[in-house]
């Protein structure tokens, strides 16, 4: 299956429980990790949902 490498680039200070609970869920914890998932419509969603948060680099 195809992968999707995502970067954080933003702070979730001042973000809802849910947009920091769906970092959690993508892997992501500080500025600058990045985390290396399936390409999945579910992975997908969560990308969308906190998309000012982090940013794709492949995929």
């Amino acid at each position: 299956m195809a992968k999707v490498t995502v970067r954080q680039t933003a702070s979730p200070i001042r973000r809802t429980k849910d947009q920091r609970a769906t970092l959690a869920g993508l892997g992501l914890n500080k500025i600058g990790r990045t985390s290396v998932l399936e390409d999945t419509p579910s992975v997908r969603g969560m990308i969308a949902k906190v998309h000012h948060l982090v940013e794709v680099v492949e995929g």
